[in-house]
């Protein structure tokens, strides 16, 4: 899944991300609402856990990424509690996946490896980036759509009799606040709207996948 090539709607050059969240963000997914329905089967939770795994549950190093290329009029404090915050996410991730058990047999298992793999590469571009602002507004999509999985991570950690952990990441808020409250130039305001537009385009993609794997297991 490369980096996408849609262009910013006029409205939100000027990096409105709260705005691109309600309208791209994954929270308002179909998955994300069928995976914490109480009947939703385990293998599909588990299937979900993995693959989220797949594409987080590495070391990450965008919140580090973005703090180092900080820009000025932006505050970018947060990021440094972020980095640590989401190693607390990581570590909780990683004890759920081996908790939810193996992962489920499904049709096109090497299609999906190389779809993670690619998202893998293309969050690795956006936290490198080189053009002012994009990083950040990556991070800010990261945190505002980790609230999304964690609901499915939290489901399945009820499941697997697994402690949910409490999340020390920005509650929504408080990343809203970040989102909208930019006084940056307007060239690194559209950079990072850019940045999460493609966060938030990665992760649908990421749900679209793990639905058509329940599919594809279905229709065995």
């Amino acid at each position: 899944m490369a980096i996408a090539s849609t262009q910013l709607k006029p409205a939100l050059e000027a990096g409105n991300i709260a705005a691109l969240a309600a309208s791209d963000g994954c929270a308002q997914h179909a998955l994300v609402r069928r995976l914490t329905l109480p009947d939703v089967a385990g293998r599909d939770l588990a299937d979900a856990v993995h693959a989220v795994c797949a594409v987080h549950g590495r070391l990450t190093d965008l919140f580090e990424e973005a703090a180092r290329r900080g820009v000025a009029d932006l505050d970018t404090d947060w990021l440094t509690d972020a980095t640590e915050a989401f190693g607390v996410e990581r570590a909780y991730l990683a004890r759920l996946t081996a908790a939810v058990g193996p992962l489920p047999s499904t049709p096109g298992q090497a299609e999906s490896d190389t779809a993670f793999a690619a998202q893998r590469h293309t969050f690795d571009m956006l936290a490198r980036s080189d053009r002012a602002g994009c990083s950040i507004g990556a991070a800010i999509a990261l945190v505002i759509d980790w609230h999304a999985f964690r609901r499915i991570l939290d489901a399945a950690a009820h499941r697997a009799g697994v402690t949910v952990v409490a999340s020390q990441l920005p509650d929504e808020i408080a990343i809203a606040h970040i989102a909208t409250a930019a006084d940056a130039a307007a060239p690194v305001r559209r950079a990072m709207a850019f940045g999460a537009q493609q966060i938030f385009a990665q992760h649908r993609g990421l749900c679209d996948l793990i639905e058509a794997r329940a599919i594809a297991r279905d229709s065995l």
